[in-house]
């Protein structure tokens, strides 16, 4: 185990009942972490196999438009993303397809199915709708992409920046003063 090397049985002695237990269950754990893997990577290809069949739903949404972050995330439960909360990952039998959305009330499932077909129609909506909502969103303020460029956004970045800043050296003097405070008020009671 971990590279060190067995040492051999001396000639003559067998092998006791759990040694040989010992021995098979690490054989069968070996065995079960390869399942694992495999599942895994299981579930990854049919998400990749989903990703592609997206493609070309999102080679026709126009490059202003920056709602949509797609990419496949590896972890435990591996994941396509559609936006920051929609995502594709597999159901519980490792075969369904589920398209879920959170909401500030929890987790929704769009769409189940074994069928990219069905999940690709259910993702099309989803970014149908949220299209939508930009132009809505938009239509109430017609000139805010006019008037919100790529430089001002920078710069309201930075000044949240050296405001968060301020607020931490505020907060750090406000602690040396409180701590100074308490050191007089104890040494002027002693």
């Amino acid at each position: 185990m971990w590279g060190r090397k067995q040492k051999p049985a001396p000639a003559g002695e067998q092998r006791s009942a759990l040694q040989d237990a010992v021995h098979q269950a690490r054989i069968e754990a070996a065995e079960r972490t390869s399942v694992v893997v495999d599942l895994r990577d299981a579930e990854v290809a049919r998400l990749e196999l989903l990703n592609e069949a997206l493609n070309p739903l999102f080679a026709d949404i126009p490059p202003e438009v920056e709602l949509f972050d797609r990419g496949l995330s590896r972890g435990d439960t591996p994941r396509l993303w559609i936006d920051a909360v929609a995502h594709v990952a597999m159901g519980r039998d490792k075969r369904a397809y589920r398209f879920l959305h959170d909401t500030r009330f929890g987790r929704r499932v769009l769409a189940e199915s074994h069928e990219i077909a069905d999940i690709v129609r259910a993702v099309t909506d989803y970014v149908a709708r949220r299209l939508v909502e930009r132009e809505r969103a938009l239509e109430d303020d017609p000139d805010f992409i006019g008037r919100v460029g790529r430089y001002e956004a920078a710069r309201e970045r930075r000044r949240r920046r050296r405001r968060g800043l301020g607020a931490l050296v505020l907060g750090f003097l406000l602690g040396i003063i409180a701590i100074v405070a308490v050191a007089l008020i104890v040494a002027v009671r002693s």
